[in-house]
């Protein structure tokens, strides 16, 4: 893929929903480009559309309007198989609430993503281990979720996105179940994964995680309220 192409390119992206009657406008008219390794927050409160903005990005809804361009392909020409295949492939997901098979081990719950993709079983393994590794977990792969502290589940939960070599780690309201100095280790581990090359979204609604991340977007009413890049970033990870 050409690197002047970006990895996402918004172009007047629009999410409208009828509730009781009434249409309500959760995104109105977005234009936005993120770049192959950027690392990006949309913050914003709630109502803001930000929530639906990340359902955008992860092709887990579609827009009312406008057009997404996913590695340069327009998102709207996927077929159901292809936006499935862009899920498990292009995007990797971390969650709030983790979303553990709470009967599997850190290591079979890492490994998840790769049995969809049809990986062999000695594939899989390998790539998981690397995984729990890299997040620093490879002395809990045999633990069961309940047998983690909340950080450690994060962390599971950020190697079984990473597993796929995801494009994208798209990150909804990552430490919004963590205490301030847990949440500050996953901020640190995501900043750990930007320099090596990873591209990171960051849902959230906490300045404080935002200000880690090189450029914040903040959304309001459903629009671009201001884009800027965050200069003083460094002084987030003291």
């Amino acid at each position: 893929m050409n690197q002047a192409v970006p990895l996402i390119r918004l172009e007047g992206i629009t999410r409208h929903y009828t509730m009781g009657g009434e249409t309500i406008a959760a995104l109105a008219g977005i234009d936005l480009e993120i770049a192959r390794n950027d690392y990006v927050a949309f913050i914003g409160s709630s109502g803001s559309g930000k929530s639906t903005m990340m359902n955008i990005l992860g092709c887990l809804d579609s827009p009312t309007g406008g057009r997404y361009f996913l590695n340069g392909r327009d998102v709207a020409g996927m077929s159901e198989s292809e936006l499935a295949r862009a899920r498990n492939e292009e995007i990797g997901f971390i969650f709030q609430s983790f979303n553990l098979l709470t009967r599997a081990t850190a290591l079979q719950n890492v490994m998840q993503p790769l049995i969809y993709r049809g990986v062999r079983p000695a594939e899989r393994a390998r790539r998981a281990r690397e995984a729990m590794a890299r997040v620093g977990l490879e002395h809990r792969m045999d633990h069961l979720p309940n047998q983690l502290s909340g950080g450690q589940r994060q962390r599971v939960a950020i190697a079984r996105a990473l597993c796929s070599e995801p494009s994208i780690l798209l990150a909804d309201e990552p430490t919004g179940n963590l205490d301030s100095s847990t949440a500050a280790d996953i901020m640190q581990l995501f900043d750990t994964l930007h320099r090596e090359g990873q591209t990171l979204i960051v849902v959230t609604h906490e300045p404080d995680i935002a200000a880690h991340c090189r450029r914040t977007v903040r959304l309001a009413d459903g629009k671009v309220q201001s884009d800027t890049l965050n200069s003083v970033r460094e002084a987030a990870h003291v």
